[in-house]
């Protein structure tokens, strides 16, 4: 990996939690046959969780995200596919559960993996190609070659979504999809395999998903219709096809089968039904709220006394069988986490924000305290009054918006602040004015000691592109803004023109005072790392922030003696401010870092990701200060 490449020997920070679900994969949420750990995605990576300590490991070897995910019956193995980009090869990566490493990379596939299944025995693996592939391909997990492979489908059937294997059988799995259901035989000697076509009686289904009852006699498919096809596996014909009325509405998009018969399926509107195995009736169902979007997974843990459930926007609940009964076991962002902020001097709390919403986080238990929504909107980027009475944010839809932190309400609104969307904000520390930017290059400063009526104090006009961060000054007396145009100024608040100017190569993304306030410091795309007199605009020194990539996050430590950087390396980077070196670096996700916040009690660093992951890190210790 080229992370591991760049970190070198340097010491690692630590991870205290990560907060982060990937719900687009189908099926992407499993519990380990162990019954203690759960396995998920997030981005490019494999996210293994305990449930007894909430202790998390990331394993990561994908170049891109990852499609499917699948747990061998044994529990030894995990294997997870990726897509990639048109024209390459698509992944699939077998990892050893208890050393938590890569044990095998299988490449066949073209563009996207859609499904993994492993045979009952771990004997094989089973890979299923997605739209420009077009194949099914049968590895040996022992010896980690491919033994055969196929086109999954006839020329005049669609796209095929789903894979399963027999529960008993190593040499028997179910393909099914656009017009197409497929029962396939593996023939290990000649090195080939045999489907036969499953006649649906002129039903003509879409099938998402395929689960197989414990004793292999039946197979039950969820279609895009809502409805759910039981199959024979035995004499291979179709038998019953249900629920007639009530179908499940946006599809069936996750199923499990109990161990006594039920069948539990999942919908793309949300809501989770129990059918009897039979005649598929429907005997007790659930919905939740439109904000946690639809089913992407269901798993048993044990026995199916409990079970969990995925969903798209990235929910993660816990379900009681007997009494159908539900708690929310984690949640997380579904896009790409744009700002993190914590109140002044508090470090028990954190907000950020990302497309529709703002999510206030326990700093201790990284728990989601409050979720502010504003349908359709991303915002862009948050800040705290210095009293802790108002989070203010900057949407792109041009407006400026203020909420109460304590509900989530709505405190005060500023329509049209930017003729383009706001991409950056900060407040005054007398908590009366609001530093905004927007996309066209302006700097605006609002006044809004009467927050019932907020008015526009100045605009400064002098950047000419996107302002991507503003810092302000602990007197309030003068601020400083980043462009993307190479400039970087500093603002004086009381004649509202600009005192400094400072320019460089590169298209600036973030900037961070010393607490002294005499130096700033500057990053941007071109990697390195600038520091400057606020004075006169003097460089005093540049050093390299990243090898490979631009830099978007950057944040000083309180004490003054150490800054944090992350970009799109994927890499958080501690420096110490006095000899620009590297003191150690965290390696975890898996997609660009947008912005980087260290703790006010610098006891934890807070890492935000174009994956909608969440990273806190333990602030490293360090025996005496530079």
């Amino acid at each position: 990996m080229a992370e591991e490449s760049e970190a070198g020997d340097i010491p690692r920070l630590q991870q205290k939690s990560i907060i982060g679900f990937d719900g687009h994969v189908p099926g992407g949420l499993i519990v380990h046959p162990d019954r203690s750990h759960l396995i998920y995605a997030l981005g490019s990576t494999v996210i293994v969780r305990d449930l007894n300590n909430n202790k998390q490991d990331i394993m990561a070897g994908h170049s891109n995200n990852i499609s499917c995910l699948a747990v061998s019956k044994s529990g030894k193995y995990i294997a997870s596919g990726q897509v990639t980009y048109m024209g390459f090869k698509a992944d699939v990566i077998i990892w050893d559960f208890e050393k938590r490493e890569l044990c095998a990379r299988l490449s066949l596939h073209k563009v996207k993996v859609e499904a993994l299944a492993f045979s009952p025995n771990d004997k094989y693996l089973a890979s299923l190609g997605g739209q420009d592939d077009g194949s099914v391909v049968i590895w040996e997990v022992g010896t980690k070659q491919a033994v055969c492979g196929a086109a999954v489908s006839v020329p005049s059937a669609g796209i095929t979504y789903a894979l399963a294997y027999t529960n008993h059988d190593d040499n028997t799995f179910i393909t099914g999809g656009e017009r197409t259901l497929r029962v396939w035989t593996l023939d290990r000697p000649n090195r080939k395999i045999y489907p036969q076509d499953i006649n649906t009686n002129k039903k003509k289904r879409v099938i998402k998903v395929i689960q197989v009852t414990a004793d292999d006699s039946d197979f039950y498919c969820g279609s895009t219709t809502g409805d759910i096809l039981r199959c024979n596996l035995g004499t291979l014909t179709f038998a019953t096809l249900g629920p007639e009325k009530g179908r499940l509405s946006q599809g069936v998009t996750a199923m499990c089968l109990m161990k006594t018969g039920e069948v539990i399926a999942g919908a793309g509107d949300g809501e989770i039904a129990m059918f009897n195995g039979g005649e598929m009736k429907k005997i007790k169902s659930k919905r939740f709220s439109m904000d946690a979007g639809g089913i992407s997974s269901i798993v048993l843990r044990g026995e199916g006394h409990q079970f969990y459930v995925g969903t798209t926007r990235s929910h993660v609940y816990r379900f009681n069988y007997a009494e159908f009964s539900y708690d929310i076991m984690f949640t997380a962002h579904h896009a790409p986490v744009n700002d993190v902020a914590f109140p002044y001097e508090c470090s028990d709390l954190f907000a950020t924000c990302s497309q529709e919403d703002i999510r206030v986080w326990n700093g201790k238990t990284s728990k989601e305290l409050l979720r502010i929504t504003v349908s359709n909107m991303t915002c862009n980027a948050i800040d705290f009054m210095r009293d802790g009475k108002t989070i203010v944010s900057a949407w792109n839809d041009g407006k400026v918006r203020g909420f109460y932190p304590e509900t989530g309400n709505l405190m005060f609104i500023i329509h049209d602040a930017h003729t383009k969307s706001v991409t950056s904000i900060a407040t005054t520390n007398d908590c009366a004015r609001i530093i905004s930017g927007g996309g066209e290059g302006q700097v605006r400063v609002w006044d809004v000691s009467n927050r019932k009526i907020p008015k526009m104090i100045a605009a400064m006009k002098e950047h000419n592109g996107e302002v991507t961060c503003i810092k302000v000054r602990r007197n309030d007396s003068e601020c400083i803004s980043t462009s993307t145009d190479g400039t970087t100024i500093i603002w004086d608040l009381e004649r509202f023109v600009r005192s400094q100017m400072i320019m460089a190569n590169t298209l600036f993304q973030c900037v961070a005072y010393r607490p002294d306030e005499c130096q700033v410091i500057t990053s941007g795309t071109d990697r390195k790392v600038g520091y400057w007199e606020t004075y006169d605009g003097s460089q005093i020194r540049e050093i390299d922030g990243s090898r490979s990539g631009a830099i978007f996050g950057m944040d000083m430590a309180s004490s003054g003696d150490y800054f944090i950087l992350g970009g799109a390396d994927r890499l958080v980077k501690l420096f110490n401010y006095f000899n620009g070196n590297v003191t150690h670096v965290g390696v975890g996700h898996s997609s660009e870092i947008n912005r980087v916040k260290v703790s006010p009690d610098m006891k934890y660093v807070v890492s935000v990701s174009a994956d909608g992951g969440i990273i806190k890190w333990k602030f490293p210790k360090f025996e005496s200060s530079s």
